[in-house]
């Protein structure tokens, strides 16, 4: 098997606003002919009934791993639908088709399942880049703020936090902490932290580091491609820099992305986020054009090239082995999931406040449903 050596962002949390470069690598799965395919789906298909499974996968996988999870009866969405999915369905075994953090939420809201990863070594630039250990002495050198951190990391920085949020929610919740009084230190995204920043005017010390996917998309390169399609609507995840998002007709998470391309009357659209969600938009909108965002300049390569190399890692193959195995399950530290599982339940309470004066009981297996309240990471 291929592997792919890959750099993300690596801030050093002594020199704020400093980064580094750290170095990972992904392993490229083997290609499938087609016969191959029909095989290993069929197998899979068997293997779901017969060790009581069901298949969850974000939109930035494969498209015939979206495809087969549907066709199956499990779940596509971002991690925590994924995750409030499986805590919610009666199958003793989830399938997490992501990367490492979305099996480790997972296995926090339905700690009773077992749950299994196509690849656990699937990782995240947002997670790598935040590593617990130099986050909390982060967190420990400001002590009087409070600590918001995205989804989009490990069981133990969430158990560090104070609350964890999803960009559908995080800027009311900022935006309720700054009309407190409160300060604010924010991780791990900073260009979703620098965003919230702007739509609150909240008092925040982010963390400094970036999705490598869409921290590349290029504002001079999209601002052109908007000149060659000028009916297209533009359409930007909050992780992309600041003057991409500055083009945008739309900003928002993967569902709300995909909810703003049926919504619009347009028929064409710029898509700045992962290429994995363009399967799902099209085959919901098949009488629209979907045009992936630049990543790079003329002469380039590949001019749009968002394709996050971990989320490569998930494979049929992957699903199969996991399925027949029992290979790279998910276990989270007990002590760790309690502390993660307390800023989850802020999160879970502020979202239900807004309708109700209810809060989580604490056992987040039964108290799943609250998710469906708010909105994607």
């Amino acid at each position: 098997m291929q592997l792919k050596s890959v750099q993300y962002d690596k801030p050093h949390f002594s020199h704020a606003g400093q980064c580094g470069i750290g170095e990972a690598w992904a392993r490229i799965p083997p290609e499938l002919d087609r016969a191959q395919r029909l095989r290993t789906t069929e197998r899979i298909r068997a293997l779901l009934h017969e060790r009581d499974a069901v298949l969850v996968a974000h939109y930035y996988v494969d498209g015939e791993l979206q495809d087969l999870a549907r066709d199956t009866g499990g779940c596509v969405g971002d991690s925590l639908e994924m995750a409030r999915f499986g805590a919610q369905h009666q199958a003793s075994t989830l399938i997490v088709a992501g990367v490492r953090f979305m099996g480790e939420t997972a296995k926090i809201l339905s700690p009773e399942k077992r749950v299994l990863m196509p690849d656990d070594d699937a990782s995240c630039s947002l997670d790598l880049g935040c590593p617990a250990d130099e986050f909390s002495a982060f967190c420990d050198a400001h002590p009087d703020r409070t600590v918001v951190v995205y989804a989009n990391t490990s069981a133990a920085v969430k158990a560090r936090a104070d609350w964890v949020v999803t960009s559908s929610v995080g800027q009311d919740i900022v935006a309720h902490l700054h009309a407190c009084g409160e300060k604010i230190l924010w991780a791990p995204d900073r260009h979703l932290g620098a965003h919230i920043q702007r739509q609150t005017g909240a008092d925040m010390l982010l963390w400094h580091g970036s999705c490598l996917v869409h921290d590349e998309f290029k504002a001079d390169e999209l601002a052109a491609m908007a000149l060659e399609y000028p009916q297209a609507a533009i359409l930007v995840h909050p992780e992309s820099p600041a003057a991409v998002v500055a083009q945008a007709d739309v900003v928002g998470s993967t569902t709300q992305l995909i909810n703003a391309a049926g919504r619009l009357p347009t028929d064409t659209f710029i898509v700045a986020t992962d290429q994995g969600i363009l399967h799902d938009m099209r085959m919901r909108y098949p009488g629209k054009t979907f045009l992936p965002a630049p990543t790079a300049g003329q002469g380039a390569t590949c001019k749009s090239c968002a394709m996050c190399p971990w989320m490569a890692m998930n494979s049929l193959q992957g699903v199969e082995l996991a399925l027949e195995q029992g290979l790279c399950a998910i276990e989270v530290d007990p002590a760790i999931a309690q502390a993660a599982r307390r800023p989850i339940e802020r999160m879970l309470a502020f979202a239900a406040g807004h309708r109700q004066p209810v809060r989580a009981s604490g056992d987040l297996a039964r108290d799943a449903a609250l998710f469906q309240h708010f909105g994607p990471a």
